[in-house]
């Protein structure tokens, strides 16, 4: 008879239950090994092994055997959470498998799943997983100490819940006020958390479902071309599915990406409509693509169809979305409302959930707009009467010697017989008033009127400027307010962004948000750079109202950053070198100079002389406007000419080269530019051995020379031949690199960028925004700092401080107040501290005519930024400490506050963060570490002193006596005296024989230090609120003519030239 071996498995209950019973009934025909095994599953992990148990028998042959066997599981798998257990598992699956070999026993500890595969019995079954909360509760057979069984009563019976997760996405909350230039929105999206959503997502990749709701306040259709609204750019930096974008007659182009590879571009038979808002709805279903416009009042305007014969492909984590423009394509004229994506669905417009939140401000919009028609219609139309007179009378001047006299010595033309209603004149009497006023025979206003408004406006702003500049300017701000408005509606927006200020800051009127959002947004849309750069400001930080958003924020410092490369091109314009000067640094303000002041005449008379380093400065100076000197590029070139042919100094002749090459306020002679350009780098200046490499490639095209120059001069440490090295494997040209190479590239710009070069900061700030680069993972917070930092060198900005400074020196407080606020809302950092300062120096000032508490707003504003001084902690630690009027105090941020300043080397931190101790508080050791105290120091109040002491004292200068050598030396003794002296008595005499000594100790070193040092001055002291000196590489401290002070070239401020090959 022959014997099958088998096994069976018998269970009472199928759960995963400790200590389950199962019956497992077997036969063996030989001598066998039976093994039994649970395998489960959880949310993390599959195929993992929770039991195993194996048995041999070799004596009960051919009988069938049963054998109960008690399963054992993990307590994670069949407990619920306690004070012990604390992170129990779902289980998805459990498997019991059992099974027979016939193995000899020396084959015991094979491998188990390489013998389930050779068994010649085996079986399985399931077990069902009993939910975490159904689970019993483990005796660990423990007593827990009072407190922590009741901490864990408190929330025993507490379920936990994975965070809601939908498919709706709102990409825009806030209005963007978007330009129209190459920069926008950037949106990266990651897959879904939720497992269901994500695999809905993933089948839907090549059959795509999906909606966008886009609320539009349109101003202008595209001028040529297409202009972007939203579209999708793949990890190839290619368009993809969707493409969404204007064009000139105001129709929606939609592009889309097809499974098999191809594009494909429909065109709405409808037009967006301008200067009202609406919402434009896209949603995409597989081939098909619904479009509607809808209203205010989500009534729908227009719809359309379109079908593709094939299906999108669509993969909205492999890249990143694009609202507005990109280095691709311009974006709209136009400000954006909310915009909501629903990833995953097909949404008709009545289930769109997208409401237009901030329905004041859109209202305001509307008015706004409303009312510069009437403004801009009303200058065109009196400008128009006023010129048709002047051509009426010019007809009589033919026939009357004395009405041509009268016309060229008499009065201007002016309109006096108005065509407008009583209405419309009382509602713009200031507007009729000013045109009354001014002269449109000027050469100036083009004669067929395209230019005539924004004339009129300029001409506006520049009355009301140089009236509140006056000695009590800001006492004139209620009638200017008006004006100003007038002037922003003519499309001069700089008159936009002195109304945002005005009203955010409450300058001179009463705060309103409402009013100061309003043209914040219409001069960042008019391209104002201050009020770009004020929202990017606003939304990076959160403050005054704006939400905190670092993409948003990107979109606007971006603008601005990229504006700032160029506006260093244009020798023209009202700009300024950006300068890091301090009101607290008398040294450096006395440094300041004019044409003709003393620094400037000293420099000059230097020059002449054939010093090659002041002719270097005083070129600069000239080129850049530094130094207080007014910008004449035309005067500096003939300092760097001079320079170049008589000294032989190889900067001169660099700087002088690359005007040549450039005719910038000079006649281009590129033979002459080559001939010092290779002088100077004979010299060994690495410049100009890029400059040749960038003569190469611009010139010659010869990318191999251009290479060799650019590699040498890498390594003699040029950030511009980084850059220019980066292009070329950007472009794919790079001799001997075939195709392009962008991580290379990447390399070589985060090179540059390390070196402070503007473009390659740039393309690495749209690394970390996008995403889209291997080495450069998305940060959009490093993305904002770094465009951030290109915007602030912008030299409008620096024209603004410039302003405000001239006004400080020449003590016009109204105006220096007035445009250090312009500054400091921008969010530069050093305007922000200055106008602190001016308001401690005259609180008077600042509370007639600021409404906002500008010491506290603008010192907490600078302690916020990443480059902020260590006197600013110190001034924010006081407050905190001692309270500041209806500011509560706070030990703990105080303390923080004085660590920072600490941290920045400044003595006089650690030298209050003492005192906090001395008086009896303790500091936080999380604080201690961030100091990088030993540990081991934190328990003893006595050595924490001591460190510190030192540390205070070691920070600060130790040529002469300071507060940290006398606190040091005061510790110390004290230390010794409680140590040795316990008596009362002898406590008192040796209290007052310690303070002689100390006495006689201070005036020894004195007469010792006056001695040794004869006729030299000693260093401020370190406890001063001082860190401009050093604060700033762009400041310029005038102590000696020789070299050194002078050496920063022509190349290291003009952004184009470290990279010549983005020139125009």
């Amino acid at each position: 008879m022959d014997y099958v071996d088998f096994i069976h498995l018998n269970i009472l209950e199928k759960k995963v239950l400790n200590n389950s019973e199962v019956s497992v009934q077997y036969l063996c025909s030989k001598p066998c090994i039976v093994n039994l095994e649970a395998v489960a599953s959880s949310e993390f992990r599959t195929g993992v092994s929770v039991y195993r148990r194996r048995w041999k028998d070799e004596k009960n042959l051919y009988i069938s055997r049963t054998r109960q066997v008690h399963l054992k599981f993990p307590s994670i798998m069949v407990y619920r959470d306690d004070y012990i257990i604390r992170n129990s598992i779902i289980v998805h699956s459990v498997i019991l498998y059992a099974w027979i070999s016939h193995k000899s026993v020396s084959s015991y500890d094979v491998e188990q799943n390489e013998d389930y595969q050779n068994a010649v019995a085996k079986n399985y079954t399931f077990l069902e997983a009993v939910p975490p909360f159904e689970r019993p509760f483990k005796d660990h057979k423990v007593c827990l100490q009072w407190g922590a069984d009741y901490l864990w009563m408190l929330q025993a019976n507490r379920i936990p819940q994975c965070p809601h997760e939908s498919d709706g996405v709102q990409i825009l909350n806030f209005i963007y006020a978007s330009s129209g230039e190459k920069t926008g929105i950037v949106k990266k999206f990651e897959q879904f958390e939720n497992r269901e959503l994500e695999t809905v997502r993933q089948h839907q990749i090549d059959y795509p479902m999906f909606t966008v709701s886009i609320w539009l306040y349109l101003l202008h259709h595209c001028e040529k071309d297409l202009c972007g609204i939203l579209y999708f750019i793949d990890p190839k930096e290619m368009y993809s599915t969707p493409a969404v974008f204007l064009n000139e007659e105001g129709y929606v182009h939609i592009q889309m990406h097809l499974m098999r590879g191809d594009d494909l571009a429909v065109k709405t038979s409808f037009s967006l409509p301008l200067k009202q808002w609406f919402r434009l709805d896209l949603s995409f279903k597989g081939g098909q693509v619904e479009v509607s416009s809808v209203g205010k009042n989500l009534k729908r305007h227009h719809h359309q169809s379109f079908t593709f014969r094939e299906d999108f492909y669509y993969d909205d984590t492999a890249g990143y979305f694009v609202v507005g423009g990109s280095g691709y394509v311009n974006g709209i004229e136009a400000f954006f409302g909310p915009v909501k994506y629903y990833r995953l669905n097909v949404l008709e417009t009545e289930q769109i959930s997208n409401p237009l939140h901030d329905k004041e401000t859109v209202e305001q919009i509307e008015l706004y707009y409303e009312r510069c028609m009437d403004v801009q219609e009303i200058v065109y139309e009196y400008r128009y009467i006023v010129r048709q007179g002047e051509k009426v009378q010019r007809n009589c001047y033919y026939e009357s010697y004395y009405l041509e006299l009268i016309h060229k010595y008499g009065e201007e033309s002016k309109c006096d017989a108005f065509m407008w209603g009583k209405e419309l004149r009382e509602k713009y009497h200031t507007l009729f008033k000013l045109l009354q006023e001014m002269d449109f025979s000027a050469p100036d206003v083009l004669e067929d009127g395209s230019d005539t408004v924004l004339e009129v406006g300029q001409r506006i702003f520049e009355k009301v400027a140089k009236s509140l500049s006056s000695t009590d300017g800001l006492s004139n701000m209620g009638s200017s307010v008006p004006l100003l408005v007038d002037s922003s509606c003519c499309g001069y927006h700089k008159a936009s962004y002195f109304l945002a200020v005005i009203f955010e800051t409450g300058l001179g009127v009463s705060v309103d948000r409402t009013k100061g959002l309003l043209y914040s947004l219409v001069g960042a849309q008019g391209n104002e750079r201050l009020a770009v750069m004020n929202l990017g400001y606003k939304h990076y930080q959160g403050i005054n109202n704006y939400p905190l958003d670092l993409e948003l924020s990107y979109a606007y410092y971006s603008n601005i950053a990229t504006k700032t490369s160029l506006d260093q091109h244009t020798i023209k314009g009202e700009q300024a070198f950006v300068e890091t000067i301090r009101l607290m640094d008398d040294e450096l303000l006395k440094a300041q100079t004019k044409e003709n002041g003393d620094v400037f005449m000293w420099l000059k008379h230097e020059a002449s002389r054939g010093n090659a380093a002041a002719q270097q400065r005083l070129a600069q100076m000239l080129f850049w406007g530094q130094q207080g000197v007014a910008k004449n590029p035309e005067a500096a070139i003939e300092w760097y000419a001079k320079g170049a042919i008589e000294t032989e100094d190889p900067v001169l002749i660099y700087d002088y080269a690359i005007v040549l090459f450039k005719g910038q306020g000079v006649k281009k002679n590129t033979k002459l530019a080559l001939e010092l350009m290779k002088k100077a780098a004979a010299k060994g200046l690495p410049q100009a051995v890029n400059g040749l490499g960038w003569y190469y490639h611009n010139f010659k095209k010869d990318y191999r020379k251009a290479a060799e120059h650019w590699l040498i001069a890498e390594e003699l440490g040029n950030p511009d031949a980084s850059y220019n090295l980066g292009v070329l494997y950007l472009d794919g040209i790079h001799p001997g690199v075939p195709g392009r190479n962008q991580t290379v590239a990447a390399r070589y710009f985060y090179k540059a960028a390390q070196g402070g070069h503007i473009e390659g900061t740039l393309r690495c700030s749209l690394y970390y925004i996008t995403g889209n680069m291997e080495d450069f993972p998305r940060d959009p917070e490093k993305a904002v700092i770094w465009a951030k930092h290109v915007a602030e060198k912008n030299g409008y900005l620096g024209h603004v401080i410039r302003k405000a400074l001239n006004a400080y020196l020449e003590l016009s407080w109204h105006e220096a107040l007035l445009h250090y606020v312009l500054a400091a809302e921008t969010g530069i950092e050093v305007s922000q501290s200055n106008l602190a300062h001016i308001c401690e120096e005259r609180p008077d000032l600042a509370r007639k005519y600021l409404a906002t508490d500008c010491v506290w707003r603008y010192y907490n504003f600078s302690v916020s930024q990443v480059n902020a001084p260590s006197f600013a902690y110190l001034k924010m630690g006081d407050f905190y400490y001692y309270g500041y009027q209806n500011q509560s105090k706070d030990l703990e941020l105080s303390i923080r506050m004085y660590a920072q300043a600490a941290l920045e080397g400044d003595s006089q931190g650690f030298f209050n963060l003492a005192l906090v101790m001395e008086e009896g508080n303790s500091i936080p050791s999380y604080i201690l570490d961030h100091l990088e105290i030993d540990q081991a120091l934190h328990s003893s109040n006595t050595s924490l002193l001591q460190e510190l002491y030192y540390r205070c004292w070691n920070n600060s200068n130790q040529e002469s006596i300071s507060p940290c050598s006398l606190a040091l030396l005061y510790f110390y003794m004290r230390v010794f005296w409680n140590n040795i002296l316990q008596s009362t008595l002898i406590y008192f005499m040796g209290t007052f024989l310690l303070s002689i000594l100390v006495a006689f100790a201070v005036q020894h070193f004195q007469s010792l230090s006056a001695r040794n040092s004869p006729g030299t001055r000693s260093e401020p002291l370190s406890d001063e609120p001082s860190s401009s000196g050093n604060s700033n590489e762009d400041a310029t401290r005038l102590v000696q003519p020789d070299e050194s002070t002078f050496s920063n070239d022509l190349a290291q401020q003009d952004s184009n030239l470290q990279n010549p090959l983005v020139m125009g």
